[in-house]
């Protein structure tokens, strides 16, 4: 009988016995990318985008290309052409190859192959390589098409983010993910591409409509619920300055929330989530299926809101969590102006269940079979759930109808 053998300094491997000859490979990649806290990026004396893209090699001159979302574009007229002198002021760092491409923004940009075959298409004429950079600037939907665009284009062109929504810039957009919509099922191709560097100007959120600026506190609810009760303290303690806009009040909100998501990209041990705990989608198993029904009437935010509302309920209908944090939660929400209901929760399937429940067979999907959900036992204390009782379900979300009828 043959006898395996183990390459030399290779790890056993349980099975290797039987599997004949196997060398097994095994090495490490550290990923690191700052991510930059400012304001008004493009004046030619800010040199934070050309320090973050010259970052690891200073003394050459490097190639970029700027997409940039429309509604961006259209909020700030002179944007395209601040790129081109912001090039020039830094022309030692900074070789602009084009101006900047405008593409749709919201989630026509995922739904649309269109959009990544233009993007494809586009670097290619231009000849962006795997040195040159890919800028771009949007909220989050433009962020994961632009970001699978760059990430599939030459195996992976370097990206930096400029992100323009309050959503984008206290979560999606310094994280490692990016994707588009396909089949009906929202990010269902996509890749993990860490970006090169992340510059977080805080003047864009300014030009962003109240709704959205709003719904993009929904994340930083999220994160302190599931991660730092300290920081829910501090959202209640400014929920009246964050509800008015107020910018210092935004600005430390989004750099808070942006470090907790860092800091669990960093430390779960599981950063581009081979396995499946997601704590960081908290609520959002509902809220991806709150944004399909409602054909994304509802932005992801507001979605969000009222599907930590519904996971936060049936935490308390499961008995992990006391009422009391229940109502804590739903005060913050009110007093923030995010929603806790809307009427497509009373959507139902053929057989009279809710349609909402279709997306917990869509999350365990794309978990890769084995469903995780993130329920609270209490505020900034997450815990994975791997059975959720649909009849739980269906009475939290007649809880939150009772709950909205009282209002």
């Amino acid at each position: 009988m043959a006898s395996a053998r183990i390459a030399a300094g290779a790890p056993r491997e349980r099975g290797a016995e039987s599997a004949g000859d196997v060398h097994v490979q095994e090495f490490t990649v550290s990923y690191r990318y700052p991510v930059y806290f400012t304001a008004d990026a493009l004046d030619p004396d800010n040199s934070t985008l050309a320090d973050a893209v010259s970052r690891a090699e200073p003394d050459r001159r490097h190639r970029f290309f700027v997409i940039v979302d429309e509604g961006v574009a259209r909020a700030w007229p002179d944007l395209c052409a601040g790129f081109g002198r912001y090039a020039d002021a830094h022309s030692g760092l900074l070789d602009l190859a084009a101006p900047p491409e405008i593409v749709a923004g919201g989630e026509r940009a995922k739904n649309d192959p269109a959009v990544i075959q233009r993007l494809h298409a586009r670097l290619h004429e231009l000849r962006i390589d795997r040195h040159s950079f890919v800028v771009v600037v949007g909220g989050g939907a433009v962020q994961d098409a632009a970001g699978y665009a760059a990430a599939t284009a030459h195996r992976g062109v370097r990206i930096v983010r400029l992100p323009t929504t309050v959503l984008s810039q206290g979560d999606g957009g310094v994280g490692v993910k990016n994707g588009v919509n396909a089949f009906g099922t929202k990010n269902f191709i996509g890749t993990f591409a860490p970006p090169f560097a992340v510059v977080n100007d805080v003047r864009f959120i300014e030009s962003l409509p109240r709704r959205d600026r709003i719904a993009g506190i929904a994340e930083a609810v999220k994160v302190s619920l599931i991660r730092d009760s300290r920081f829910f303290d501090w959202l209640v303690d400014n929920a009246t300055g964050l509800a008015a806009l107020d910018r210092p009040a935004m600005a430390e909100m989004i750099r808070r929330s942006a470090e907790l998501h860092l800091r669990h990209i960093a430390t779960s041990g599981d950063p581009f989530e081979h396995g499946s705990a997601r704590p960081l989608d908290f609520g959002h198993w509902a809220a991806h299926k709150l944004e399909t029904l409602s054909a994304y009437c509802l932005g992801h935010g507001e979605a969000v809101a009222i599907g930590m509302m519904l996971d936060a309920r049936y935490s308390v209908e499961a008995g992990l969590m006391d009422p009391r944090s229940l109502e804590a939660i739903s005060a913050l929400l009110e007093r923030l102006g995010l929603p806790q209901w809307d009427d497509v929760l009373e959507l139902r399937g053929p057989d009279g269940s809710p349609r909402l429940l279709e997306g917990l067979a869509e999350f365990r999907e794309h978990l890769g079979g084995e469903l995780t959900i993130t329920l609270l036992e209490g505020i900034g204390r997450g815990v994975e759930a791997h059975v959720i009782e649909t009849d739980r379900v269906a009475r939290a979300i007649d809880w939150l109808r009772e709950r909205q009828a009282r209002r």
